[in-house]
This record gives structure tokens, C-alpha cells and sequence, in this order.
């Protein structure tokens, strides 16, 4: 690095308010007044105190040194930084902005650390005066990089849950056809291997009796292949064992004598049944047909 210009005979503190002193004093960030040169005419005790604290050349003060000498002067890895610092303080200086922002890192053996530089003109008449100010957001920075860790960690959870969702809804998809397919290997098994033996055994010359055993085992057989009864389930319909049985046959067209034929039960019973079945369905009226509405259901 270039030797720092200092001026010979550096201007008197532009503050010399006890007050605004105080003032300038109190506050964190690290200030310098510059002149129209881009000489140090003041700095405030932050400065001060970093400077002493990592040991910078010159005095701590670094009153009459040349700001923009030093920026232009500096190579290395945080050259582009200082270049771009010391042009945009001299478009401050001749007007051309009326503020100039920067963020830089300034890593050192304690670690790292960002800081957030602002150049801006003092008001009022006289001398050119530019107030350079450089605030410790370290922070502020690694905030925003654990934020940017976090949101980095969200997507990928967010990636994540997408894949098992897909896989997920391919499972189910594959469940819902596995499904299907058991479905289709029963119903042909029963008409294939089993309702031809039933349908001779119907056609035998069977006692009273029996014959009704096989009405009834072909009419259970059937319901195990038949939406119906999952249709009264969704539908929330509880009927008792009996009444599914009489539900079925009347289904099926038989009549009243018939099903209480086939279930040995006196024809009042079935009667009292269909009622129920009735009430059950919510059909009102003789022109709601109690068949029509089971055939409904599947």
C-alpha cells in the first residue's frame, strides 16, 4: 500500500460544540469528516477505538491523512472495494450524488466482519465537508446468512416431502389397482368355479329343504360379489343380519311368500320386515317401490 497523503497543516475540528462532540462521540458506527480533498479533519471515539484495537498505522486519530489517497492506494483482494469507495466519496465531493453507500467484508485474524459504509455532505454553507461513517453489521449478516441456510433447508424439506408425496400417491395408485385386480380374480373364481356347481345343484331334484339351503347359499354368494351391501355402508344404513337377508331376496323379486319361504319364517315376520326396510331407506308413500330403491343400490 501507498503512504497516505497528510496535510501539512491539517484544518482545525469542524466540531467544536462540546454538545455535537458528545454526540459525535456516542455513536457506534466509525465517523471521519473529510474536506474537499478528502482529508481526515475529525473522527469520533469509535474510530479512534478501532483503530487502536487492530493496530493501524499512523495515529489512531488519523487526522491529516488523505481518505481517498488510501482507498486508491490499497491492492489486493479488497482493491475493487476500496476503488469503488474513493470514487463514489469524490462524486459526493463534487456534487454529482448527494450520498454514496457501500457494504464491504473486513476479515481479520479476530474473524469475519461486514460493515456498512455511508458517505454523505454535511449541510449548511462554507468548506465542503463530507461525513464517511462505517457500522459493524456482522450481525446484521449473519443473520441473513442463517436465514438463507434456513431457507436453503426449507426447500430441500419442501423437495423432499414433494418426492414422497409423489411416491405416496404412486402407492396408493398401485394399491387401488391391486385392489381391482383381487376384485376381478374373485368374481371370476366364484362364476367360474363355484356358481356352475350351484346352478346344478338348484336344478337337482332336491328335497324342499335342501333346495332352500342352496337358494340361500347362491343368494349370499351373490351379495359377496354385489356393490349392495358397501352401498348401505356408505350410505350409513345398519340393518340387521335378518333384514340384509330379506333385503336381498326382495332385490331379487322375490315375493313375501316366497322369502319367508326360503327363510322359514311366517310371512308377518317378513312383512314386519319390509316396514322396517322401509323406514330404514326413508321411503314414504306406496308409490316408493322398496325393490326399485334396493335395485338402486347395486
Amino acid at each position: 500500500m501507498t503512504s497516505p497523503k497528510t496535510s501539512a497543516d491539517p484544518s482545525s475540528s469542524p466540531l467544536t460544540d462540546p454538545l455535537a462532540v458528545a454526540v459525535l462521540n456516542s455513536l457506534s458506527a466509525h465517523i471521519a469528516i473529510l474536506d474537499a480533498e478528502g482529508v481526515i479533519l475529525q473522527t469520533n471515539h469509535a474510530w479512534r477505538a478501532y483503530a487502536q484495537r487492530n493496530r493501524l498505522r499512523g495515529t489512531p486519530d488519523a487526522l491529516g491523512t488523505n481518505y481517498l489517497d488510501v482507498c486508491d492506494g490499497t491492492r489486493g483482494q479488497d482493491a475493487a472495494d476500496a476503488h469503488r469507495v474513493a470514487a463514489g466519496i469524490r462524486e459526493v465531493i463534487e456534487g454529482q450524488r448527494i450520498e454514496f453507500l457501500h457494504d464491504y467484508p473486513c476479515h481479520g485474524p479476530e474473524g469475519q466482519h461486514w460493515y456498512y459504509m455511508r458517505a454523505i455532505r454535511m449541510a449548511g454553507e462554507g468548506p465542503v465537508r463530507v461525513v464517511v461513517s462505517h457500522e459493524d453489521i456482522t450481525t446484521l449478516k449473519r443473520a441473513e446468512e442463517a436465514l438463507r441456510a434456513r431457507e436453503t433447508q426449507l426447500e430441500e424439506q419442501k423437495q423432499s416431502l414433494e418426492e414422497a408425496n409423489i411416491a405416496l400417491k404412486v402407492l396408493l395408485k398401485q394399491r387401488e389397482a391391486d385392489k381391482a385386480e383381487l376384485e376381478r380374480k374373485v368374481l371370476a373364481n366364484l362364476k367360474d368355479l363355484v356358481f356352475p356347481y350351484v346352478e346344478k345343484l338348484k336344478a337337482a331334484p332336491l328335497r324342499p329343504r335342501e333346495k332352500t339351503m342352496v337358494e340361500i347359499v347362491d343368494t349370499h354368494l351373490r351379495d359377496i360379489i354385489s356393490p349392495f351391501l358397501q352401498q348401505m355402508a356408505n350410505a350409513g344404513i345398519l340393518l340387521t343380519p335378518q333384514e340384509l337377508q330379506v333385503a336381498q331376496l326382495v332385490k331379487d323379486g322375490k315375493t313375501t311368500k316366497e322369502v319367508a319361504s326360503l327363510l322359514h319364517i311366517a310371512e308377518s315376520t317378513v312383512s314386519f320386515h319390509r316396514k322396517n326396510l322401509r323406514i330404514k331407506f326413508g321411503l314414504q308413500g306406496r308409490r316408493a317401490n322398496l325393490r326399485s330403491h334396493l335395485m338402486s343400490l347395486g
